[in-house]
């Protein structure tokens, strides 16, 4: 009996023993979660990165993607594509809102399959407008009111909430957006109106209530060249490097070799298409034909014509427009670019009186003057006082005799007959201006 008890006790001991290891193996769960913060404002650089993310986690076959949120909105073309971006992998994707989720940022937590929200998380302010603040035109603004309605019945919400934070004439003041303010939910008003499917205090807690409190979580980290490619690709930041650029060119003009301002051009218009390019917005070709363009300019100085330089231009031009999606914001962003060089080449070129230096290079502009020892023609200015005789008949030009030479002169404009006495009363160069004697000459 004493055997059966210590056999007993041994497989009891077994099998708790495999237990443990078949409940730590739960613990230590196969499932992966990604987490891809979207932070800042909302740009071509921020697609690219979630699009990054979204692929890296299609790849790994992640159970989980998590869109951790903290913005205060930006270009609606780019959330419309994370927005499509996110549509379209199969791995379930939760947006957690830490801290805000403001227009664009609103849009793209709309797009989600869930939405949680920190206690002091708050969504909504969507109404669309352009560069100077101002509402947008009324085409862009049913857009984007589509986009918002579209958003929330894709999981199911009432698309009024969606529509009032982007159309301020939708009344809903139980909510603080009275008739001409913009719906701005809190936490808990986005749990109530169904735009939350929980409040967490961080994101611990978040994967504890998704149930993947022991997964493997990876954040995904944004590199240096994608921060880089997201503050040149901002709607700001890219008028002013293509002011800088062509500023930068010009100045280069007025400066004697390549210096400074060569230097912060070309560094300008190298950052803009590496921005783009990394962001994915450019490709080589736009690269290629922007240095062709340069080519064919710089060639325009030596062969006269005016055909390469258009070419070149034009090329210049096509380049910047290939390496956007946004043609309005690229013309807008051109047009204030040469509205600056042109201005400031006017201050230099006024105020501080500079000559292009590489026009000195390519023009003639030394000239043969007295100052610098050259003669144009024979003065005759010895001439002046001295009395001869017209040879010929003076109407009012004609041949003298004077100091027994013979040269063309010239009256005043009265006419003196052949072999009447003259006086030379002044030179121009080679002309020679005579009037006739008088008495008291003679």
């Amino acid at each position: 009996m004493k055997h059966v008890r210590l056999l007993f006790f041994s497989m009891l001991v077994v099998f708790s023993l495999i237990l443990s290891l078949f409940s730590t193996e739960g613990l230590t769960s196969s499932k992966n979660v990604f987490v891809i913060p979207v932070e800042g404002t909302v740009e071509k650089g921020l697609y690219a990165f979630i699009d990054r993310g979204i692929s890296t986690a299609e790849e790994k076959n992640a159970d989980l993607i998590i869109l951790e949120i903290n913005t205060p909105g930006g270009a609606v073309d780019a959330a419309g594509k994370i927005a499509k971006r996110i549509r379209e992998t199969d791995i379930p994707i939760v947006a957690f809102v830490n801290n805000e989720a403001i227009s664009a940022g609103a849009y793209i937590a709309l797009n989600a399959d869930e939405i949680y929200m920190t206690e002091a998380g708050s969504m909504g302010a969507a109404a669309i407008i352009d560069q100077q603040g101002n509402t947008a035109g009324k085409k862009a603004e049913s857009y984007w009111l589509a986009s918002m309605r579209n958003a929330a019945e894709l999981n199911g919400r009432d698309p009024k909430y969606a529509l009032a934070m982007a159309d301020e004439d939708i009344d809903l003041p139980q909510y603080g957006a009275g008739k001409g303010e913009l719906l701005t939910l809190t936490a808990e008003q986005a749990l109530e109106v169904k735009y939350a499917e929980g409040i967490v205090k961080n994101r611990a807690e978040l994967l504890k209530l998704l149930g993947f409190a022991h997964a493997n979580v990876e954040e995904l980290a944004v590199s240096f060249a994608e921060k880089l490619a997201r503050f040149i690709t901002d709607p700001i930041v890219v008028p002013i490097l293509l002011s800088i650029g062509s500023l930068g060119l010009v100045l280069e003009l007025y400066s004697p070799g390549f210096g400074i301002p060569g230097i912060m051009g070309a560094s300008s218009l190298v950052l803009f298409f590496y921005g783009h390019l990394v962001a994915g917005l450019a490709g080589i070709e736009s690269i290629i034909l922007f240095i062709v363009g340069i080519v064919l300019i710089l060639l325009e100085f030596f062969v006269p014509g005016g055909i390469l330089g258009l070419i070149g231009f034009g090329s210049i031009l096509t380049s910047l427009f290939i390496a956007t999606d946004d043609v309005g914001h690229m013309a807008m962003s051109l047009l204030i670019a040469i509205g600056v060089t042109i201005i400031a080449s006017i201050i230099l070129f006024k105020v501080f009186g500079k000559r292009i230096s590489l026009f000195k290079k390519i023009i003639l502009s030394d000239s043969t003057n007295t100052e610098s020892g050259y003669i144009s023609s024979t003065n005759r200015k010895e001439l002046i006082g001295t009395e001869g005789f017209a040879l010929t008949s003076l109407r009012p030009s004609g041949t003298a005799l004077i100091n027994n030479e013979r040269v063309d002169v010239v009256t005043e404009g009265s006419y003196i007959e052949k072999n009447k006495k003259i006086v030379v009363i002044k030179t121009e160069g080679s002309r020679i201006v005579v009037r006739e004697a008088s008495e008291e000459t003679i």
